[in-house]
């Protein structure tokens, strides 16, 4: 996948993002156990301030979870989306981590869907993101751009495993002004109209 150049800062990509977890051990053998990732770094907080672990997630990048005693409990639609993608809202509040993506071969995507399903997690369809109406099919179209696979850890953080089809930045993939503050009220308009429940 080619890249596109920064010219003012030299990153390298992700060092590691830090998310929040109600049990570790759980989050251990999901993370380790379900996906394989090596745990490779362990720290106890001082101060019974709680813990932080790393795993690595390929390419010299890590996914670390910090475990805080007094943390307050998630609050779905607002930390983290409410559904997966395709089964309901997936709007969460700002500041919030609204899903994280794994890269992952193309040709491997249906193979760790079955994978996914098979050690009991429930796990979308493939979805092929495209430029239609609806920005996504079920098949592959001339204007998908990445294909993925949409699934919960076990603390309802949405994950994803998403493989590109095509470079991105090719010509009409930059093409929308972005949306400002003052722009709430004329995006909300345009939404459905829902009916009232009988």
């Amino acid at each position: 996948m080619e890249t596109t150049r920064n010219d003012k800062f030299e990153i390298m990509g992700v060092n590691h993002l830090a998310l929040v977890c109600k049990d570790m051990q759980r989050t251990v053998d999901f993370y380790s156990g379900v996906l394989g990732m090596p745990l490779t770094k362990t720290i106890d907080l001082p101060n019974g301030a709680g813990q932080h672990f790393f795993f690595d997630i390929g390419n010299g990048d890590s996914l670390a979870f910090f475990w805080f005693p007094d943390a307050p409990d998630a609050v779905p639609g607002v930390t983290h989306p409410a559904s997966l993608v395709g089964r309901g809202s997936i709007t969460t509040a700002h500041a919030s981590l609204n899903h994280l993506a794994f890269n992952v071969a193309a040709e491997r995507i249906e193979e760790y869907r079955e994978r996914l399903a098979a050690a009991g997690v429930d796990v979308t369809p493939v979805v092929n993101h495209d430029d239609s109406e609806r920005q996504a099919s079920m098949e592959l179209t001339p204007s998908t751009f990445v294909r993925s696979i949409y699934f919960l850890d076990p603390d309802g953080i949405q994950l994803e495993f998403a493989a590109w089809t095509r470079p991105m930045g090719q010509p009409g993939d930059v093409r929308h002004a972005p949306a400002t503050a003052d722009d709430r009220a004329r995006y909300l308009k345009m939404r459905p109209v829902k009916e009232p429940a009988e």
